[in-house]
């Protein structure tokens, strides 16, 4: 009859072999090549290339003059919107597309709001939001609906959409409700 190995035994003998094993895997990686620091500094061309984190840019002010309070505030010369909250804090600002017809400095407020249309220039907007009226042409924001830019007017067209990116335009629609001011400055 064979003796049989109690399994401590067993259990004995493959922790030492595996041991054995890690151990025979050190010395060989202790015997191979290492890393070693560089003790030259980097190329004039490798930093060169190298360019400093950017730094965020602020968002620039709400215009002076533009009133108090809760309103939109659009500025004709640099053609960009923010959406200033009741203390006066404003809580986004965005670049915009004015149309052909642009509304006289002043204070209005939203009338209409159109959830969507096909715009003067043929494409789909939505989220139109209108709060003027100049020589018989309807002032609103809008975006087009596939998020582009508007091209240029053709010759004579007279259009009066101002035009934001999509994101834009459902923060300025979730902001402006009807009888929100809506505030023109040049």
């Amino acid at each position: 009859m064979s003796a049989r190995l109690p399994s401590w035994a067993w259990v004995t003998g493959l922790t030492t072999g595996a041991i054995a094993v890690v151990a025979v895997l050190a010395v060989q990686a202790d015997q191979g090549t290492k890393p070693t620091a560089s003790a030259t500094r980097p190329s004039a061309s490798a930093t060169a290339d190298a360019k400093p984190p950017a730094k965020p840019t602020e968002p620039p002010a709400v215009p002076a003059g533009s009133g108090t309070g809760r309103r939109i505030v659009y500025s004709l010369g640099d053609q960009r919107v923010w959406l200033v909250d009741a203390s006066d804090t404003p809580r986004r600002t965005f670049k915009v597309w004015p149309g052909t017809v642009t509304p006289d400095p002043g204070t209005y407020t939203i009338g209409t709001r159109t959830e969507a249309t096909t715009g003067s220039d043929g494409v789909e907007v939505e989220h139109i939001m209108y709060f003027a009226v100049k020589s018989g042409v309807s002032v609103a924001f809008s975006n087009a609906v596939d998020g582009s830019s508007p091209p240029p007017a053709a010759s004579g067209t007279k259009t009066g959409g101002i035009r934001v990116g999509k994101a834009d335009g459902k923060a300025l629609w979730t902001f402006g409700t009807a009888g929100t001011t809506v505030r023109v400055v040049e």
